[in-house]
């Protein structure tokens, strides 16, 4: 039944040999990897605003947040430079990996552990982030209707959000890659076509009076006059933005051939769109005088008032003709959010997988499923983005803090070791690579280098390259000490003792998987030797199933011994007379449990029967009976797992199951 319904929700196994044909196009590739980038637009400039809110509160003017518009355009150019550096990552590393490999192979261990540890903990923040915004624009919308009642039921709705998610993951690349495609380009020509709307109805209709309203304050800025501290924590919020540039970069081999030249080209698409997308919002707020809201966000406030405006009497009835466009953005913007959580959703578990075969994680996480995704990785993302939804309420602003931190740290650890990278590139002596050339002049690539043999690390324009990704290093560096002047106290101190306690607990793992690989090496052949067997059979009632365990115990041995734990004194004569009438010819040893301990008493007599008979191997046979139905099991004594359980981990002991099944 588990596997019936396993294969409902999730689909049929994929063969090793379909994962080539489970790679993106640029197309569905923008919207499974850009999707976190593209969707931050709808909460970076509203964090902007609410630090901003702080010096409007003190001079009760809205003048202040004329700085949204600059700090927004300086948020951009940080963009450009990140995109840059991050191209020369994608030609240099075609197998991807990201920060954590560029790290590693360039800085040492520790740093590419450190740019780790800083990606986990930003992917698992992104999906908490995506869903519980996604989640407040849903509940914007929700304002004035009949499901104004959402808005007190925001982590239950992310939680299911981040199920749905989930589990569309587990069935695949491609077929999360084609659910969330469509999706992803409806926000897009939404967005734009809002974007383009809004400035022409500023232009020939203008803008009402802005509404008074309560005015919302980002809770970890006290009210104060405008200075530079509050304007760099309004830079550092609306950094938010460039969270999961680099998921183009770490995605690399997703792709489909020729890999780089195809992230390459879907990384500029995303930093255009971005861009365009980032400071027509910004613009909108600055120029329809929206202000942050408890209820509403800023993009359902100023798109109420573009699209609400024009009305046109149809009998005598004034008609908004264009509220349809409306919800059509607030639709489409909460999809996008909820969705956006599917790049941490590629990333995750790819890059989970790779520390795995290093053995910095769990070995579990770098096996692929039956779907051809790694499913260990994805539940543990989903697990550890739940937790935050629930622990912080939902609240979008209350998890930003602790946002961006991580992936601005990796972003420098990987531009610091890309400099590195060409510094010892310079005297390879390596010629340009035909299939960059070609992407360079915007050609394809000869048909002869179109495999994977062609995305190979190149010497080509080594100076160039390092001076961009050396930029890249000292601009990243900078918002990352803004990050923490800004945000450490409110919040972001957090994330600061998370990771080095990442990095402890990897080379914790990496120590444990060391040593295990020492004591099971095979040092010298000896040849076997013989134990004798004692098989210990625990009864805890006589039924047709002990017959199949007595046969099987007297093929092993005939040191048999029939333990009997009196639980139950009264008990104990049927126990016996039952036993006597099988004519077994095994004797049934009964221990008196005067406090009712079964597993406990059971587990100190096979110790000193394997403690008395040190050459010989204890076996404990456990007849259990199989019920005709799997649900029929949660009906019976779970005493057998629990034994089970406590002899694991006692040396010598054999504990084998002997089933007897009902049908």
């Amino acid at each position: 039944m588990f596997d019936t319904v396993k294969r409902v929700l999730v689909g049929q196994p994929l063969a090793t040999a379909q994962a080539v044909h489970e790679r993106l196009s640029k197309r569905v590739a923008l919207a499974v990897l850009s999707s976190d980038a593209l969707s931050s637009v709808a909460y970076a400039t509203e964090e902007i605003l609410l630090v901003l809110a702080a010096a409007v509160a003190f001079t009760k003017s809205t003048e202040d947040f004329w700085y949204v518009l600059p700090i927004s355009l300086a948020i951009v150019v940080l963009l450009w430079i990140v995109t840059f550096s991050y191209r020369q990552t994608i030609f240099a590393y075609p197998s991807g990996g990201g920060a954590y490999i560029v790290a590693k192979e360039n800085l040492g261990t520790l740093a590419g552990l450190i740019a780790a540890a800083s990606l986990l903990v930003d992917y698992v923040l992104t999906v908490s982030v995506s869903v519980t915004a996604g989640i407040d624009a849903i509940t914007s919308a929700a304002q004035g209707t009949q499901l104004v009642w959402l808005i007190n039921h925001k982590e239950a709705l992310g939680l299911i959000a981040i199920a749905l998610i989930t589990l569309a993951n587990l069935r695949g690349v491609r077929e999360s890659g084609a659910i969330f495609a469509v999706p992803t380009y409806l926000f897009i020509f939404s967005f734009l076509g809002m974007i383009t709307w809004g400035l022409v109805h500023w232009l020939t209709v203008g803008v009402p009076a802005p509404e008074v309203g309560t005015l919302r304050v980002n809770e970890a800025y006290p009210v104060q006059r405008l200075g530079l501290l509050l304007v760099l924590g309004a830079f550092s919020s609306g950094c938010t933005a460039m969270t999961g540039v680099e998921a183009i970069s770490n995605g690399v081999p997703a792709f489909r051939k020729p890999e780089s030249r195809n992230a390459a080209i879907t990384l500029l698409w995303m930093s255009i769109l971005l861009s365009v997308m980032f400071l027509g919002t910004s613009a909108l707020a600055y120029l329809y005088h929206v202000q942050p809201s408890q209820d509403e966000t800023i993009i359902s406030q100023f798109a109420r008032i573009m699209f609400e405006h024009p009305t046109m009497q149809m009998g005598g009835t004034e008609v908004h003709y264009l509220k349809w466009a409306y919800f059509l953005v607030q639709g489409a913007t909460a999809a996008i959010l909820v969705l956006a959580a599917n790049t941490s959703f590629a990333d995750f578990p790819r890059l989970a997988s790779l520390m795995a075969r290093d053995r910095f994680l769990p070995r579990q996480l770098a096996h692929q499923g039956d779907r051809l995704v790694y499913t260990n990785g994805i539940l543990l993302l989903a697990l550890c983005a739940g937790f935050l939804v629930w622990a912080f309420g939902g609240d979008t602003s209350r998890l930003i803090p602790l946002y961006a931190i991580g992936v601005f740290l990796s972003f420098t650890l990987s531009q610091a070791g890309m400099v590195r990278h060409w510094w010892q590139a310079r005297g390879a002596g390596l010629a340009p690579h035909p299939a960059e050339q070609a992407h360079l002049h915007g050609a394809a690539p000869p048909a002869e280098h179109a495999g994977p043999e062609a995305q190979a690390p190149t010497a080509r324009g080594w100076r160039s390259s390092m001076v961009i990704n050396g930029l890249g290093a000292t601009v990243t560096a900078l918002v990352l000490v803004i990050f923490l002047l800004t945000k450490f106290v409110r919040g972001a101190w957090i994330v600061v003792i998370v990771i080095p306690l990442l990095v402890a607990w990897f080379y914790g793992i990496h120590q444990h998987y060391a040593n295990l690989e020492v004591k099971l090496q095979v040092r010298e052949v000896r040849p076997l030797g013989r134990l004798h067997n004692i098989v210990i059979i625990p009864v805890q009632r006589v039924h047709q199933g002990i017959f199949a365990a007595l046969e099987y115990a007297l093929s092993l041995s005939q040191d048999v011994y029939a333990v009997y734990v009196e639980v139950d004194p009264a008990r104990t004569p049927q126990i016996q007379q039952e036993w006597a009438r099988l004519n077994t010819g095994v004797e049934l040893k009964v221990i008196p449990s005067p406090y009712r301990s079964f597993v406990g008493l059971l587990v100190h007599y096979i110790e000193d029967v394997a403690a008395s008979r040190k050459d010989s191997v204890v076996t404990v046979l456990m007849p259990e009976f199989v019920p005709v139905h799997w649900w029929e099991q949660l009906l019976h004594n779970q005493q057998w797992f629990r034994l089970k359980a406590a002899l694991l981990y006692q040396p010598g002991i054999v504990v084998t199951s002997v089933p007897y099944h009902m049908h």
